[in-house]
């Protein structure tokens, strides 16, 4: 399997356990909150607003059109801090983030 077939994967099992603990919201968020220059978009949105809404459509996106990914990736301690606070079982939310930023890593 290709580095964007696992990607893809990845981000149809992250959608599919955000909307299972429902984390996943049916109303975008406004458009200046998507303009954040902060990373994650800490100031405009929720840690799991800025999965749905930038992350995984900016991913599938860049699958689609067959642009470079990125290289690197480190959201899981974000994830780790934020869903801390969460009261949704977040454990395998947690390790597919985490397997998002390994297929995104890149060996040299």
């Amino acid at each position: 399997m290709d580095r964007n077939q696992q990607v893809s994967t990845v981000l149809i099992e992250i959608r599919m356990e955000m909307q299972a603990q429902g984390l996943w919201q049916s109303q975008p968020p406004e458009p200046a909150a998507l303009m954040s220059r902060e990373p994650f978009c800490v100031d405009t949105l929720d840690f799991t607003e800025w999965v749905q809404w930038l992350l995984l459509p900016r991913l599938e996106e860049m699958i689609s059109r067959e642009l470079p990914l990125p290289q690197n990736s480190e959201i899981q301690p974000m994830a780790e801090e934020v869903f801390k606070q969460l009261e949704e079982d977040t454990d395998r939310l947690l390790d597919l983030i985490g397997q998002l930023d390994k297929a995104l890593r890149v060996h040299h």
